[in-house]
């Protein structure tokens, strides 16, 4: 523990500290996680949308503010430019995580409770990370040898966007052949462009997270690899890949866990679930596979090296939340909700388990649509309306989400490959212009419910 903490904890222990909630807000791509900050951020500030956090409902909150972030060798998180973004007189979505960042929100508390006539008021730090949820997928190569990451994932790619392509590269390779540092390049070339075409296509799965965020390890040693079949292990290419195989664990994933994640006290993860269920039954089980693997980092006992980092520190709250619910009128919200607690309740049993709350909601960070009930067939469907990316309004009706998630969960389990009595749809709404009203953050769905079960104990 560096210095730095043990003064902090020793600090804390005789009550000479500001307590600090860390929170970590994470995801698979374009889950929402930059939109999720911001938004959480401005309506902290301006708390006028946040009846359903108590604190600020009952004016526990006095004040709240930006300050200067305690960690000086991670970037900040940066929310002025984002929220001009989404809510400018021209707004648009702001680019994605691509890295590590923080962003401290202080706020002013007046203790609630028998004894708070006795106590003054409270400063409370909220201390905010934000890093991409590929990342975290990586805990599982953690576990996993070269030769048992490479034939899961040649047979996991079987059928995806890219799959047929790289496979292409690794015919004809000669397993006599010196090692050429052009062809570990282009191998590792053809397996990202693999990856980042499923990551199009809907799959969530697809480590080393590294490879589509690689910022300053671009071109190392390192991040130039790929999955190589049995029939290559005797070649110098095999054994120079896992030899960068196991540097890339040693040299990427511990540190990450090391200095970011275990320090992490509350969670929120969010899931595109509308997006995988939009991309087919294949995407669905994907991301249900994938978000398993992201709570295995919350069960700590389980894996020897992550709990030695770690001790007996626990996360104390876990949310899940499905993004977009604007894209669904609100009467199908809580099938949302359902269908992302089934994909989720063997993982989420287990986290339970650990001692750690969980919760589930259908959420909009940013609200972009309002309701409607549209005639169409001689039917009346419960759609939304909005403007669309290239300035047009439409209503838009997605499909019915089925009252059992089951009717999802048991194709996709199975490996089907389209829905067989549905078809779901998304659209890409753009945000709304002038959204902010005096004293009231952006709008949004359930945002306040998630501050409440995230920090509202710690109020």
């Amino acid at each position: 523990m560096a210095l730095s903490d043990t003064t902090g904890s020793l600090m804390r222990g005789l009550g000479l500290a500001d307590p600090v909630i860390r929170l970590g807000v994470t995801g698979l791509s374009r889950a929402g996680k930059t939109v999720f900050i911001t938004s959480l951020v401005a309506n902290l500030l301006d708390r006028g949308r946040m009846p359903g956090l108590r604190a600020a409902a009952d004016g526990t909150i006095r004040a709240a503010w930006l300050q200067p972030q305690p960690d000086d060798t991670v970037p900040r998180f940066d929310y002025e430019r984002h929220l001009a973004a989404l809510t400018g007189p021209d707004p648009h979505w702001p680019e994605g995580t691509r890295a590590v960042s923080q962003l401290r929100l202080s706020l002013r508390v007046q203790p609630r409770g028998l004894l708070s006539g006795l106590r003054g008021m409270q400063n409370i730090h909220l201390d905010i990370v934000d890093y991409p949820g590929e990342w975290l997928l990586d805990l599982r190569l953690m576990e996993r040898s070269f030769a048992q990451w490479s034939a899961e994932t040649l047979d996991r790619m079987q059928g995806r966007p890219g799959a047929e392509d790289y496979r292409a590269e690794l015919a004809g390779i000669d397993a006599q052949a010196r090692f050429a540092e052009p062809l570990a390049q282009r191998l590792a070339a053809a397996y990202t462009t693999h990856l980042a075409a499923a990551r199009d296509a809907g799959f969530s799965d697809t480590t080393p997270g590294r490879f589509l965020l690689p910022g300053e390890m671009e071109g190392s040693p390192a991040l130039t690899f790929a999955p190589l079949p049995e029939t290559l292990a005797s070649s110098p290419l095999y054994k120079e890949f896992r030899r960068r195989f196991d540097a890339y664990k040693s040299r990427v994933v511990k540190p990450f866990f090391r200095d970011h994640f275990a320090r992490i006290d509350r969670q929120v993860v969010l899931v595109d679930v509308l997006g995988a269920i939009h991309a087919g039954p294949r995407a669905v089980e994907d991301t249900r596979r994938a978000m398993a693997d992201i709570l295995s980092a919350f069960r700590p006992g389980r894996i020897g090296w992550l709990s030695q980092l770690l001790g007996t520190r626990r996360v104390e709250r876990i949310l899940f939340a499905a993004t977009k619910a604007d894209h669904l009128h609100h009467l199908q919200h809580a099938r949302l909700s359902n269908i992302l607690t089934a994909m989720l309740r063997e993982a989420r049993d287990r986290a339970d388990f650990q001692g750690a709350r969980t919760d589930s909601l259908a959420i909009a960070a940013l609200r972009t649509t309002t309701e409607e009930i549209i005639r169409q067939d001689g039917q009346d469907l419960p759609a939304v309306r909005g403007t669309l990316m290239d300035g047009r309004k439409a209503a838009f009706y997605p499909g019915e989400l089925p009252d059992n998630p089951a009717d999802l969960l048991r194709p996709a389990a199975e490996g089907a490959h389209r829905w067989l009595d549905a078809d779901y749809a998304v659209m890409n709404f753009a945000p709304a212009p002038d959204t902010l009203r005096p004293g009231d953050g952006p709008p949004h769905i359930r945002l306040d419910r998630a501050a409440e079960f995230l920090i509202g104990d710690r109020l």
